[in-house]
């Protein structure tokens, strides 16, 4: 199995929706490597792109320099966010370079120069139709748009219509969930043009990969990131990663947010058509976070840094919020309150102080529970079933109301009030049961899981705090 994030600009430092990306996929690879597959799991950076060049140009760095920087700062959400990443694909790396200039020969048969005249919005990277919006703001950025009249190359894009639409039709390239399906095949059946894939090195400051045979033009910026898909399986160099993972392998998923659809979802399927290599076979679009209610942006101030959310609660923690509290597939909410009560009463109270109880007492009693292997399933078909269709909340709450029962059935029997005869056998019960829980959290809390697995094993002690108390 081949799964990957897409690549964020670095022209900032990471927020608290791209960490929403990498945990969902992370959640993914994981279940998948506990279920036998053998996955590689890709993150990295968007690094070419023309707004890169004016970041560093505004603090006064160069553009090696501030992407240097900033892909630090998205590397090292592995550390943060416990990532189990395989690779990480920076696209300014010689590797990928390469790679794209290779797959630019393999569509040289769709692609042609002309002179192109129109509005071009730096943010968004991406050409509109005057009509579009007529303020001539770009209401994604708030900024003005340019007018751009230059000779650029282009991809032609509109003979891959139809053969598109008939592969999201016959889910050749499966899109969920099924609205954003319905949504890009409404804006297929409407036509599509032939896109600019090109920029002049004097626009780009000469950053960028350089096309093929025109040291002139540096390649627009989504068409070379979308090659990080493959070159980070070494497409360009040695093939067997690519082999692999590419050509020989069904299962290649790719998790986006919504508003790059249209990239993944009509122009990466006919650049891979052109270059007559195998479809992307599954597209998961998951929505924005929002802040406190709000829009998260640079001009209200509340973007929310992962790294400080980890320092204050944890790794596992935001994990569990991101995971449990944010719908799969639309957009969801970001607050700080409601971290802190889920801290609270999901993970301190309902789960910590119940391992913390039973292990307290069991460690009095000298229980010790077979070292074996859970020898039960650890996903049954539902929990399983959760994870093909993306639904990390629903488990988690299927997961955490095992938790609540739990918690009910030891405080109902009330073990401590209870002599040692008496209390094993149900001592016992419930720390296998929470054994498995550990398992099945596995995926979605890897430490604290590994914690509880470890301490209801073997000969019990006493666990230290799995979510200790917060200022």
């Amino acid at each position: 199995m081949y799964l990957a994030t897409s690549i964020p600009y670095v022209n900032a430092e990471p927020h608290i929706g791209y960490a929403l990306e990498t945990v969902q996929a992370d959640a993914l690879a994981r279940f998948y490597r506990l279920m036998g597959y053998d996955v590689r799991f890709q993150i990295g950076t968007d690094e070419n792109a023309i707004k890169n060049v004016e970041s560093a140009q505004r603090l006064g760095l160069t553009t090696q320099d501030l992407v240097d920087k900033n892909a630090a700062s998205f590397y090292g959400l592995k550390k943060i966010l416990n990532l189990s990443i395989d690779n990480f694909i920076r696209t300014s790396s010689e590797k990928h370079k390469k790679g794209a200039q290779k797959f630019w020969q393999l569509c040289r048969h769709d692609i042609y120069k002309k002179e192109y005249r129109g509005l071009y919005c730096t943010g968004c990277e991406a050409f509109y139709a005057e009509d579009e919006f007529p303020d001539r703001i770009c209401p994604t950025h708030c900024r003005k748009l340019e007018y751009v009249s230059e000779i650029n190359y282009f991809f032609a894009l509109s003979r891959y219509q139809s053969r598109i639409i008939e592969a999201i039709e016959k889910n050749e390239v499966l899109i969920l969930p099924p609205h954003r399906r319905l949504e890009i095949l409404n804006f297929l059946k409407e036509g599509i043009e032939d896109f600019s894939i090109s920029r002049p090195k004097e626009r780009t400051k000469g950053w960028g990969v350089a096309v093929p045979g025109d040291e002139s033009q540096r390649m627009y910026v989504w068409f070379d990131a979308l090659l990080n898909y493959l070159t980070g399986l070494n497409f360009g160099e040695k093939n067997e990663l690519f082999q692999k993972y590419w050509l020989d392998n069904n299962n290649r998923f790719v998790i986006i947010g919504k508003d790059i659809l249209k990239f993944h979802a009509v122009y990466w399927i006919a650049m891979l058509l052109s270059a007559k290599l195998p479809l992307q076979k599954k597209i998961y679009v998951h929505g924005f976070i929002n802040v406190e209610g709000k829009k998260m942006s640079k001009s209200l101030g509340n973007v929310v840094n992962p790294y400080r959310e980890v320092e204050k609660f944890g790794t596992d923690a935001v994990r569990y919020y991101l995971l449990r509290e944010i719908p799969p597939f639309e957009d969801g909410d970001y607050s700080r309150s409601r971290m802190q009560e889920i801290y609270r009463a999901d993970l301190a109270n309902e789960l910590g102080n119940l391992v913390l109880r039973l292990t307290t007492i069991a460690e009095q009693d000298q229980i010790e529970i077979g070292n074996q292997a859970v020898n039960e399933v650890i996903f049954d078909q539902n929990l399983a079933a959760g994870f093909t269709d993306f639904q990390f909340n629903k488990i988690l709450e299927t997961i955490w109301c095992k938790i609540k029962n739990i918690n009910k059935e030891v405080d109902n029997f009330a073990p401590w009030k209870k002599n040692p005869d008496k209390r094993r056998n149900f001592l016992e019960k419930k720390l296998t049961d929470i054994n498995l829980i550990g398992h099945q959290l596995l995926p979605f809390l890897p430490e604290t899981a590994e914690k509880i697995i470890k301490a209801t094993k073997g000969r019990i002690k006493k666990i230290s705090p799995l979510f200790p108390r917060i200022v």
